[in-house]
C-alpha cells in the first residue's frame, strides 16, 4: 500500500503484522541523451509496483534528492541535481525516527545509485545508514532510558540476533543489485545494462532516437533490448522478494 493513501486503521495493521516499509531512495542524474534523469530511482519505484501486488508491504512516497554528483557532467543544461550528503543525513536521521514514533519496525530502502560496491558505500547510501544507526540509538535510550543494552533485560542479545530479533535490524539498507546480481547482468550508467533495465521498466523514459555514442560510457546502450532488461527486472524482483518476505518477529 502507499502510505500516503493508507488510513490510520490500516497503519495500525500494518505495524500489529509488521509489514515491510520500503523507501525507494535515489538521485536525479544525468543519463545520457536518451535515459531519464530519474533513472535509478524509477528502477526502484517499479519494481516496487510489481512486488506491491505479490505481498502485504508499504511503500513510502519515492526520495530523488540525493548525492548525484556532478562526477559524469555538469549540471548545467544535464539536469544533474545534487544535495550534499552532510545535508541528507539529519533529514534521514528524523525521518527514520518518525517511523520508528509510528511503530513501524521492519523499515528498508533500496537504492541503486552508485552501489557497485555497496560495503564500503557512497555519499547517499552512507548519509541514510548512518542516520538509521543514529536514529536506532536515539530512539532506544529515549524508550528505555540510558544503560539500556546493559541491563540484564538484553542477557540474551546475542542469542537473540540468530532470529533476527535486535532492534538494529529494525532499518536496513539495501543495492538493488547485489554482487550475484552484477556477475549475470551488466551494472553501468546509461549504457547496455540500465538502458535495457528501463525499457522494460519504463519505457516512456527511453529514447533511443536520443543515443549518442559521444560519451564512453553510454556506447554499449547501442546493445541495451527489453528482453535483456526482463532477465535483470526478473533477478532484482527475486533478490526483493528474499529481502522483504514476512517476518515472523513481532514489532
Amino acid at each position: 500500500m502507499r502510505y500516503e493513501l493508507m488510513l490510520p486503521h490500516q497503519i495500525r495493521e500494518a505495524i500489529k503484522e509488521n509489514w515491510p516499509v520500503v523507501l525507494p531512495l535515489g538521485v536525479l542524474e544525468y543519463h545520457g541523451e536518451h535515459l531519464a534523469v530519474g533513472m535509478d530511482t524509477l528502477a526502484v519505484v517499479r519494481l516496487l509496483d510489481i512486488i506491491e501486488g505479490e505481498m502485504n508491504l508499504v511503500i513510502l512516497p519515492p526520495f530523488y534528492y540525493g548525492a548525484a554528483s556532478y562526477a559524469v557532467e555538469p549540471p548545467e543544461g544535464n539536469g544533474s541535481l545534487h544535495v550534499n550528503a552532510e545535508k541528507l543525513l539529519p533529514f534521514a536521521q528524523e525521518m527514520f525516527r518518525g517511523l520508528l514514533r509510528i511503530g513501524f519496525r521492519n523499515i528498508h530502502f533500496f537504492i541503486h545509485h552508485q552501489t557497485e560496491n555497496f560495503a564500503a558505500g557512497m555519499p547517499t547510501d552512507l548519509a541514510f545508514k548512518f542516520a538509521a544507526r543514529q536514529a536506532i540509538f536515539d530512539f532506544l535510550e529515549r524508550e528505555r532510558g540510558e544503560g539500556w543494552w546493559g541491563s540484564e533485560k538484553m542477557a540474551g542479545y546475542y542469542a537473540r540476533q540468530s532470529t533476527g530479533d535486535d532492534p538494529f535490524n529494525w532499518i536496513k539498507g539495501h543495492p538493488l543489485m547485489t554482487p550475484e546480481i552484477i556477475e549475470r547482468f551488466p551494472f553501468d550508467h546509461a549504457a547496455q545494462g540500465e538502458t535495457s533495465l528501463m525499457m522494460a521498466l519504463c519505457p516512456e523514459g527511453v529514447d533511443m532516437d536520443r543515443f549518442s555514442e559521444e560519451k564512453w560510457y553510454t556506447r554499449s546502450a547501442r546493445d541495451a533490448s527489453p528482453g535483456l532488461g526482463a532477465k535483470g527486472r526478473d533477478l532484482i524482483l527475486a533478490h526483493m522478494r528474499q529481502v522483504l518476505q514476512p517476518s515472523a518477529v513481532a514489532p
